[in-house]
């Protein structure tokens, strides 16, 4: 089968990572999935919220939200609070991050990560996760709190688009997949979250273990970039 792009089933867009990319918060990384691109805050705040007080423990969440021009039309700004879309995709990106963070070495502590997208092409969640766990894990090492970051957290799209199980899906292809799904893994290689759909006809479980195989690939190779970027010094930018 031939993709609208010319890659190979099992081959990712061009993924580029720049951290530091804004001046003033903790952490900062521009993410690219080919032409998806999320700018992705770490701010950090010396307090937690109220349920936390006095545990000893911090907190991570997220906000998500699309730029009006970041999609073909526009896009109305959510001036009164997020859509349910973008509080279903904040919400994941949070419990994504929280799940490879020791909020017991984080000190009482929050980090608010904002995942802003400038340019949607499908895959704006998974290009969230996979930024944003830069962005954290720098806003952390300013912290003096590096010790809270257990391991690399990413994630990545697939489908099966004309009968083919494919990685990393633009918006081409998950407009018109028979099956859509992301999935979050760690990078020892253990499942945070899997989102799956059939969107048109059902799949059997040799389909789910296809996509599985698939995303498990490409997330491998998703957090060999997060680790080159983050051993760096004096680099800002890496790309696979």
């Amino acid at each position: 089968m031939a993709r609208p792009d010319g890659r190979a089933p099992d081959q990712l867009r061009p993924i580029v990572v720049t951290r530091d990319y804004l001046l003033h918060p903790e952490g900062s990384v521009l993410v690219e999935f080919g032409a998806t691109k999320v700018i992705c805050t770490a701010s950090v705040e010396d307090k937690v919220p109220p349920f936390l007080k006095g545990q000893g423990l911090g907190w991570v969440t997220a906000e998500y939200a699309m730029l009006p021009r970041s999609t073909n039309t526009r896009t109305p700004r959510e001036n009164r609070g997020p859509s349910g879309r973008s509080q279903e995709i904040q919400r994941l990106v949070g419990r994504a991050l929280r799940a490879v963070i020791d909020r017991g070495k984080m000190g009482e502590r929050t980090v608010w990560v904002d995942c802003d997208v400038i340019q949607a092409d499908g895959g704006t969640r998974t290009a969230a996760i996979t930024g944003g766990f830069v962005a954290v894990a720098d806003a952390l090492a300013k912290a003096n709190a590096v010790a809270a970051v257990r391991d690399c957290v990413a994630a990545v799209s697939v489908g099966i688009v004309g009968g083919v199980p494919v990685l990393d899906l633009n918006y081409l292809e998950d407009s018109g997949a028979a099956v859509d799904m992301n999935v979050v893994m760690t990078g020892a290689g253990e499942f945070v979250e899997v989102q799956g759909t059939a969107e048109q006809t059902p799949f059997g479980r040799a389909g789910l273990d296809a996509l599985l195989a698939l995303a498990g690939t490409g997330i491998r190779r998703l957090v060999t970039l997060q680790r080159r970027a983050l051993d760096a010094r004096g680099e800002r930018t890496f790309s696979a």
